[in-house]
């Protein structure tokens, strides 16, 4: 059960964020947050591109970076389904995407994917934790519910921004 206290811890979590603009400062402090919280040994970020129909993620623990079609594994059903899901043996699931641990010869045994909506409600990503002792519950999922609301405005932002300044980049050079 996730306490008082972490919703509390949330808030500081929050004003520390707004200081990092860019995706590549936020990342990895969202990630490890969800991380600490929820008791996860690893998390992964993905943002969804709809031109190329992929999710990305920069931000995967112990992996570079990781690209999955939209239709493919649980980030991809999760993206399509629009809902949480939750998976406490991945192996024996069909839509488990095998390739990333095959590569990193990683081994999930559990995992949360939770969509992540922007301002209009349309799926801007996906944030995966995996392996927590014991297997997620839906109490676990009621917090990152939360927890993707709550980021899904600086990630909206953190996107525009990156935009802005790589357009400014090109403009320069």
């Amino acid at each position: 059960m996730i306490s008082t206290a972490s919703y509390s811890a949330l808030a500081e979590f929050g004003r520390s964020l707004l200081k990092r603009p860019t995706l590549s400062e936020g990342l990895p402090m969202i990630s490890e947050y969800a991380k600490q919280v929820i008791k996860a040994e690893r998390c992964s970020i993905f943002i969804y591109n709809p031109k190329i129909e992929m999710l990305w993620s920069t931000l995967a623990d112990g992996v570079e970076k990781i690209m999955v079609h939209k239709d493919d594994g649980i980030v991809g059903h999760t993206l399509k389904e629009g809902k949480p899901i939750l998976v406490n043996n991945p192996y024996e699931d069909d839509r488990f995407f095998h390739a990333v641990d095959n590569k990193t010869g990683f081994v999930t045994e559990n995992l949360a994917s939770i969509p992540i909506f922007d301002s209009n409600r349309r799926i801007i990503g996906v944030f995966q934790l995996l392996n927590k002792i014991g297997g997620f519950t839906p109490e676990d999922a009621k917090f990152m519910i939360f927890f993707a609301h709550y980021i899904s405005g600086y990630l909206e932002l953190a996107m525009l921004f990156d935009d802005e300044a790589s357009l400014i980049r090109k403009g320069i050079e």
